[in-house]
């Protein structure tokens, strides 16, 4: 019975975190697979601006899965919070915000550029840009 209220609160936070990052695993599978479908496209037709096309949702995807990368860290932030917290100051919030945790690491920006992210998305742009300027020449 000890400790049972925190590890409730945790369990439930561990839940949120565990969704935001099978969130961003999901993203980063439909990106490749629209990726191969626009590229299949490109090279099925004679109208080579498809791989232009293919800028728009790598973008989105690539903010998108930024902010599940920052939801992840917030609710990291508030799990560490709930860890050092006694047992009788439980009070089951799940509230993560940049407001309540303004670390560094969890700023938009910083998801956006991270390693995790810049190694995913860029070298699906740089193939964009080498369809790009293969069918162009």
């Amino acid at each position: 019975m000890i400790m049972e209220k925190k590890f409730k609160h945790l369990d439930l936070i561990q839940g949120i975190i565990n969704r935001m990052a099978s969130n961003s695993f999901m993203l980063k599978g439909w990106a490749v697979t629209l990726m191969v479908g626009i590229f299949a496209l490109a090279s099925k037709d004679t109208d080579k601006r498809y791989f232009f096309i293919a800028y728009i949702p790598l973008i989105v995807f690539w903010g998108l899965d930024a902010f599940y990368l920052q939801q992840e860290r917030l609710y990291r932030s508030l799990y560490e919070k709930v860890v050092e917290t006694e047992e009788k100051n439980i009070d089951f919030s799940l509230k993560a915000t940049f407001d309540d945790f303004p670390k560094e690491r969890n700023k938009y920006r910083c998801c956006l550029f991270s390693k995790t992210e810049w190694w995913f998305y860029l070298p699906l742009m740089l193939m964009c840009t080498v369809g790009i300027v293969i069918t162009y020449i």
